[in-house]
This record gives structure tokens, sequence and C-alpha cells, in this order.
């Protein structure tokens, strides 16, 4: 009975684990949208904007934003020297304004840092 419930168990972690999707993959260029090459880093780190934690934002219009659409987390280590707490980087990004978070529909940092 024991190694059944573990093996439950087992399958029940690996298969949540696996099914969460990064929010990367749900980004997709649309030719019909406009680009925007912003600056983007952790909101928090590196613009001193107000919010609990690390979190990924864009200036755009010389103000910053939080962002939606994608995680701070899906390009590295973000407490990486070169990661978005410590480092402002460019982006090619689509998506709009609205209620003061830019939500995003394609995200491209432009020459990453490996």
């Amino acid at each position: 009975m024991k190694t059944y419930l573990l093996f439950i168990a087992v399958f029940l972690f690996v298969h949540s684990a696996s099914s969460q999707a990064n929010s990367n993959e749900q980004l997709k260029f649309d030719k019909n949208k406009n680009v925007y090459e912003l600056e983007t880093a952790c909101g928090t780190c590196m613009f001193k904007m107000k919010g609990k934690g690390c979190v990924l934002a864009v200036k755009y219009n010389d103000s910053a934003y939080f962002i939606k659409g994608t995680n701070i987390d899906d390009y590295g280590d973000a407490h990486a020297k070169n990661g978005f707490c410590n480092a402002v980087k460019k982006a090619r990004i689509q998506g709009e304004l609205k209620d003061n978070i830019f939500w995003v529909t394609y995200f491209e940092v432009l020459n990453p840092k490996k």
C-alpha cells in the first residue's frame, strides 16, 4: 500500500511540474502590431518602483511600468551579475499599456548575455 501511495505522489508531482507552461512559450510575434525597443529590468531593483519582490518592468514614454504576460524568471537568473535585477537591458516588445500595466504579447531581449 505504501508503494502504491508513493507512486501516486511521485506521479502527481511530476505531472504538475511538467504541466506548468513557461509564460515565454505563449508570446508570439505579430507582424501587424507595433514593435517597441524599450529598456527593461527589474522594476523594484533597477527602476525603483514600489512593489513586492522582483518583477519585470519596462520604460515606456519616460515612465516605468510593470509587465504582465511574461515573467522575470523566464530569461535566466534575475539576480545573476547580468540579470534583470542588476542590469538594464534593451528588448523588442509588442503589447499595450492598459491600467498602468504593460501587457506584453511578444518579448525578445536584445543581445542577451549567456
